[in-house]
Order: C-alpha cells, then sequence, then structure tokens
C-alpha cells in the first residue's frame, strides 16, 4: 500500500505540468474591432517620405570592425 501512494505521489507531481500549461485564458472578439480602428496608411505619403531619404555615398560593411579593410602590402 505505501508503494501505491508514493508512485501516485509521484504522477501527481509530473501530471501538475502538463495540467498547468493546457489552460489557456479565454480570449474575448475584441481584437477585430482592434484592427478596423487602425489609422489607413497614406500609400503616396509613404512613397514621398521613403524618396527624402539621401542615399548614402559609401556601401556599408558591417564586419569592418572585425576585419581590415584591405590586406597588407608585402614591400621588398
Amino acid at each position: 500500500m505505501k508503494t501505491f501512494t508514493i508512485a501516485a505521489f509521484i504522477l501527481a507531481l509530473l501530471a501538475m505540468p502538463v495540467h498547468a500549461q493546457g489552460r489557456r485564458p479565454q480570449q474575448p472578439d475584441e481584437p477585430k474591432a482592434k484592427q478596423d480602428s487602425r489609422p489607413k496608411v497614406d500609400e503616396k505619403a509613404y512613397k514621398a517620405a521613403l524618396e527624402r531619404i539621401p542615399e548614402p555615398k559609401e556601401k556599408y560593411d558591417p564586419w569592418g570592425v572585425a576585419r581590415p579593410g584591405e590586406p597588407a602590402k608585402k614591400t621588398k
């Protein structure tokens, strides 16, 4: 009887995390209403804003700090 009680206790301890993961909070249907209340994107203004961004003069090198730009020249 003692063995059965210990086994039941161990199985209950193992089942508690699984039981906790199965619970999901109830979500109301309001998120659909939030999507309608967002402001509309003005495509013309968006494209005009993109055109105002200046083009970089140099190409960006994200690894420029990690490695040298040009290999060292050998002198004779």
